[in-house]
């Protein structure tokens, strides 16, 4: 049984960085896609960051140039790096995972995963 659990959740300024872990264990799959989905106040969860098994990445718009994601193979542990956060950052942080190699053109589509965590939260104050 896969488990994904995040950390690194925090209260910062806007303008501040925070760095998101996600320890994933349990599983034995070869290709992993994994991404990062966040949930903000009376909002639906959208994507924010997917990697591809081969390092590939997608971000979306509003976190493009602001967001890096990452992965290291060797601890099975997804990153998500968040610099010059905006208030609007602010909602609870999610990593997912699909055995698939590629997180393809639907990576921000919650249905796409099938492996979640339970959220580390994200608050950006201006």
């Amino acid at each position: 049984q896969v488990q994904l659990v995040e950390s690194g959740g925090d209260s910062v300024q806007a303008g501040g960085s925070l760095r998101l872990s996600c320890a994933a264990s349990g599983f034995t799959y070869s290709v992993y896609c994994m991404g990062w989905f966040r949930r903000a106040p009376g909002k639906e969860r959208e994507g924010v960051a997917a990697i591809d098994s081969d390092g590939s990445t997608n971000y979306a718009d509003s976190v493009k140039g602001r967001f890096t994601i990452s992965k290291d193979f060797g601890k099975n542990t997804l990153y998500l790096q968040m610099n010059s956060l905006k208030p609007d950052d602010t909602g609870l942080y999610f990593c997912a995972g699909v055995s698939a190699y590629w997180c393809g053109g639907g990576w921000d589509a919650v249905d796409r995963y099938d492996d979640w965590g339970q959220g580390t939260q994200v608050t950006v104050s201006s």
